[in-house]
């Protein structure tokens, strides 16, 4: 279908073709020309931007579509300090629900409590008045469960991460998870998606990378997900995370096996898998994933022709993977291993000779800088996990990219909040200065990253020629080198961050204030 020919006018435009453009004409979802007003071609329509700053918009290369919708509908625990603040949300809460219904809430994090003991199961049941309680931990990698959800799981006790207390790790808390989310109705389930992606449409998102798999969503949801991409919301791309799973990949109409394949789980629950034991109890973690098999993964994935991938934060979970990808690399060699930009997500604890390894094999490293303006620093959780030096070594997010490291952002929302300038920010200004990369380069990492990661090169850049996938943004502190002013001045004043007033995927308008 033949779209007519939209002329935006008046505005600035972040392009390398031409920085000095004051407007951009849009046919059939590509840019076709980039320039001054009083040179524009006729079209069809016209917007008159007012001043407004135009770049391509954003890409989330890791999200979980229905639980940031239930987490913006559910109950919300960042902002708890206690076992007691806690109980009273839940409290609070449960009562504006049905009797029957499962109490759904996120964010709760002990690391930031002064007493970090989190309430027991049958606390949760007295609070909730018997309502079915589900409340994942700021890392979506343990949870707190009530006694007649656990009830509601036959056999849990003896899964591994099974805890009479009701916080619940590992195989055990995807059990209970599973429970928690059947609960839905498929019209509760796509509801929540649908407010999961028009909210990044609302943050200048045009396509997110979504990464579902087995402990983490059932197969419904993500295909439930996936029929829901471009229909006037954000592209989806899916991630199907199941270790030999690349065939089902292909059917459930992935882009590859990878995402939240675990070779590992978290820090914040102490089961991400490192070399040197945790200094706060949890020993070295859990290991989910060996050489040999991601190694037979990668060449499965190769062999099918989609892309592998894995889930590695502790330094131990990203040299198995990465031992994988040398065994790989042997058989198919390592110029046919890179073509298929394989993966890793989260890569927190890589060192120097990790880092170096992932150009080798040209694997995209998938990251959150937001996880380091949380937790990082020599202060919060990963301090007390891990220990100071190891805690300021993480994250060397621009390391990688000083290395030539395939970079691409993302949230892990719900974990953190689908806010990809918060991203920007974290990754110009992170707790390690030392990792400091440009406001420039992390934005770079947030668009056109994003594309490059599912194979499409022709996005993430305002350009005749290129897909007309772009955001418009009133910028309250200005612009600086053609993109908002993002970072404290000499005053130490925080600059008020961009507000989005128009989110285009290929033409199309999926937001507009």
């Amino acid at each position: 279908m033949t779209l007519p020919s939209v002329l935006f006018s008046n505005g600035r435009f972040y392009s390398a073709a031409d920085p000095r453009a004051t407007a951009m004409l849009v046919r059939d979802g590509r840019i076709v020309w980039l320039g001054a007003v009083a040179d524009a071609p006729a079209a069809d329509a016209t917007v008159d931007l007012g001043g407004a700053l135009v770049t391509p918009a954003f890409v989330d290369a890791h999200v979980h579509a229905t639980d940031t919708g239930l987490a913006a509908d559910g109950l919300e625990l960042s902002g708890v300090r206690s076992a007691g603040e806690l109980l009273e949300a839940v409290s609070a809460f449960a009562a504006t629900r049905a009797a029957d219904a499962v109490v759904h809430g996120h964010g709760w994090d002990e690391s930031t409590w002064v007493v970090q003991d989190p309430p027991s199961a049958d606390e949760l049941e007295r609070a909730a008045a018997g309502r079915r309680v589900y409340l994942s931990q700021a890392s979506v990698h343990s949870a707190l469960a009530s006694r007649s959800l656990l009830a509601a799981c036959p056999g849990v006790e003896g899964v591994p991460g099974y805890a009479a207390s009701g916080w619940v790790r590992e195989h055990a808390h995807h059990a209970v998870r599973a429970v928690a989310l059947g609960s839905l109705t498929a019209a509760q389930r796509t509801a929540a998606q649908r407010s999961a992606l028009r909210l990044a449409a609302s943050r200048g998102v045009a396509a997110v990378h979504e990464c579902g798999g087995p402990g983490t969503s059932s197969e419904a949801d993500f295909e439930s997900v996936l029929a829901l991409s471009g229909d006037g919301l954000p592209r989806v791309y899916g991630y199907w995370g199941e270790l030999g799973g690349a065939v089902k990949a292909r059917e459930l109409g992935a882009v590859g096996a990878a995402g939240d394949l675990y070779a590992d789980g978290a820090l914040g629950s102490r089961t991400a898998s490192v070399r040197s034991a945790y200094l706060d109890g949890g020993g070295c973690g859990e290991s989910f994933v060996s050489a040999e098999q991601a190694g037979a993964h990668l060449l499965e994935c190769v062999e099918v022709g989609v892309q592998g991938g894995f889930h590695a934060i502790g330094d131990a979970a990203i040299e198995a993977v990465l031992d994988g990808f040398a065994i790989a690399a042997k058989q198919v060699g390592v110029d046919r291993l890179r073509e298929g930009r394989h993966r890793i997500e989260h890569v927190e604890l890589a060192d120097k000779p990790m880092i170096a390894r992932l150009v080798e094999f040209g694997v995209v490293a998938s990251v959150q800088p937001v996880f380091d303006a949380l937790w990082g620093g020599p202060d919060r959780m990963y301090a007390q996990r891990l220990g100071v030096p190891r805690a300021m070594a993480s994250n060397p997010i621009g390391a990688m990219y000083a290395t030539g490291v395939s970079l691409a952002f993302g949230s892990d929302s719900p974990v953190t909040p689908l806010d990809p300038w918060a991203a920007v920010v974290a990754a110009a200004a992170p707790r390690n200065p030392v990792y400091r990369m440009s406001v420039r380069a992390a934005f770079g990492a947030s668009t056109r990253g994003g594309w490059r990661a599912v194979g499409v090169d022709d996005a993430g850049v305002l350009s005749p020629g290129a897909a007309a996938t772009f955001a418009v943004w009133d910028t309250p502190a200005g612009v600086e080198g053609g993109l908002p002013v993002l970072l404290p001045g000499p005053d130490g004043e925080v600059p008020a961050r961009p507000v989005c007033r128009r989110t285009v995927l290929h033409g199309e308008t999926i937001f507009e204030e």
